[in-house]
């Protein structure tokens, strides 16, 4: 931590000791224009932070700590194409994938934009002919079906992309996912389906990874079995988005029909590379590219505004001041629309594994808490759940409630109610209901401590027009750049992930040790565990 750095944080953590037992209830009476002061809004996103444990001072201090970090120099060596993964000794340039195609970014004395195209112009061409019916499966059928096979983020970035734009999806095809190795994982994905109309695309960028590779060649022999074993037929019904075309051809598949993306990609920050291949298949090029542009407007937003008007900044800051000085261990994405009920498990992804680590880019220890837990469900679901515990428990737990003005489905009394609740919670939250207001309605004595709430319980709202692919977009890269920011400022490394490996290794040294009489030689426990498995699978 440099001297500055540990100035701001010193100034906060005296700030925090005079304002942590400030209710938002008197922040708001104090301060009447405090609901549309505290607010920002930028490439379609409305953002109210009012309702947070905050002041000007703390939004003061809170500036002060991440110009000390040095951001502003930070952001322009990821958007310059430097190599800001220490680790890994690479560039970060999931903004280079959204960039428009006459911009400049150089990697290694190179331009990487135009090779970006030129894969998004290969990938718009293959999606037409197979939305088009030009591309055939081995038997001369049409496409119905499509399968992603990935992992990580070559499967979740998918999976909620094509869930969050459904409502712009081509209702003739079928899109499954599969990603656990889990056997049941593929059984139900191709279950129903026809093998002569059923495309598989293959996510690996090594084209080694083990779950991916173990469910891809089960999915080869699926197809080979419903295609009565003709190998040729592999290459009409998978293609790859991989940069190993040697195991790639290996596999049966043409590398003609192999999308390639760089080294500068982080698996997590994907989903808009040629990892989005099935999102194209669903949603076509010109939606995908609405996507796009929605991703570089928040792009632009965060390179070019001021911090203090800067919706990632602003989100990252108050979520740090919740961890480091709180102590909240987790922070609530509650998307108030049924498309994006796979976007807080994405999420989870995009901040955990960026932010979940314990060392600085120095390898020395961090001095304080980085990534909180992120978790969530779709409203109004969650309201007959966990709501209960937000509102009553004992742990505070911020939360962003995410909302759109226009519904997609309009039916009825549904959108305004469903809006009424998003407003609601927030208000609720924040100033909850006193012993005095529960006792004004009649309550007996015994049963008010039940019913109060204490309030005091911060969030953010998030309002946008409606959810297309744009905004889609806007949103994922709002929470891409919240991720960076907050790993300015704890210094550490957001674009590698170590903490994968460990177990991965383990689990490959320890796969031929279940079947067959292998010594033995892990801690007593594992070791007990490895022989009742091989007893039991004996006897099965």
């Amino acid at each position: 931590m440099t001297p500055r750095v540990e100035t701001a944080w010193k100034a906060l953590e005296s700030h925090y000791r005079s304002i942590s037992t400030q209710h938002l209830r008197d922040l708001f009476a104090n301060d009447p224009g405090r609901g549309e002061r505290l607010t920002a809004e930028g490439a379609g996103v409305y953002l109210d932070y009012s309702k947070n444990r905050i002041t000007d001072e703390t939004l003061k201090l809170l500036l002060v700590l991440v110009n000390a970090a040095g951001l502003k120099s930070r952001i322009e060596q990821m958007f310059l194409g430097q190599k800001i993964n220490v680790s890994e000794n690479r560039a970060v340039l999931h903004v280079a994938l959204r960039a428009p195609r006459d911009a400049v970014i150089v990697v290694d004395g190179e331009n990487v934009v135009p090779a970006v195209h030129a894969v998004l112009d290969k990938m718009s061409a293959f999606c037409e002919r197979v939305r088009g019916g030009a591309w055939t499966g081995h038997t001369g059928k049409p496409i119905k079906n499509v399968i992603n096979i990935g992992i990580g983020g070559s499967d979740l970035g998918p999976v909620m992309a094509y869930e969050a734009l459904r409502h712009y999806s081509r209702r003739d095809l079928t899109f499954r996912f599969v990603s656990n190795v889990d056997g049941t994982d593929f059984a139900e994905a191709v279950q129903g389906l026809d093998a002569t109309e059923t495309l598989f695309i293959v996510s690996s960028k090594t084209f080694t990874t083990l779950e991916t590779m173990t469910n891809a060649r089960t999915a080869r022999a699926w197809t080979l079995a419903g295609l009565g074993g003709d190998e040729s037929a592999i290459a009409k019904h998978f293609v790859a988005v991989s940069t190993n075309a040697e195991e790639v051809a290996k596999f049966g598949i043409d590398t003609a029909n192999m999308f390639g993306f760089w080294d500068w990609v982080g698996g997590r920050y994907s989903m808009d590379s040629a990892i989005g291949l099935s999102t194209m298949l669903a949603i076509g090029p010109d939606h995908f590219r609405d996507m796009l542009g929605g991703f570089h407007a928040m792009d632009e937003h965060f390179r070019t505004t001021p911090f203090e008007r800067n919706l990632p900044v602003l989100m990252a800051l108050i979520g740090l001041w919740y961890n480091d000085f709180f102590g909240a261990q987790t922070i609530g994405v509650m998307p108030y629309e049924q498309y994006l009920k796979r976007f807080p498990a994405y999420l989870q992804q995009l901040t955990m594994e960026s932010n979940g680590k314990h060392v600085t880019l120095e390898g020395k220890p961090v001095a304080h808490d980085t990534g909180p837990v992120y978790w969530g469900e779709p409203g109004t679901n969650g309201q007959h759940s966990f709501y209960q515990l937000i509102h009553q428990g004992t742990r505070l737990i911020p939360c962003d409630f995410i909302a759109f003005l226009e519904t997609l489905n309009p039916l009825g009394e549904h959108h305004d109610i469903l809006i009424a609740n998003v407003f609601a919670q927030g208000e609720a939250l924040a100033f909850g209901k006193t012993a005095a207001e529960v006792e004004t309605e009649g309550t007996p004595e015994w049963l008010v401590p039940h019913r109060v709430f204490e309030g005091n319980r911060p969030s953010n709202t998030l309002l946008l027009q409606k959810l297309d692919p744009a905004a889609l977009g806007t949103l994922v890269a709002l929470y891409e750049h919240l991720v960076f920011t907050q790993g300015v400022i704890w210094n550490i490394d957001s674009f590698d992930q170590w903490g994968v490996e460990l177990g991965k290794k383990l689990a490959v040294r320890i796969i031929p040790e279940l079947s067959g009489d292998v010594p033995l030689a892990h801690d007593s426990s594992t070791d007990a565990l490895i022989r009742r498995y091989r007893a039991r699978k004996e006897t099965s």
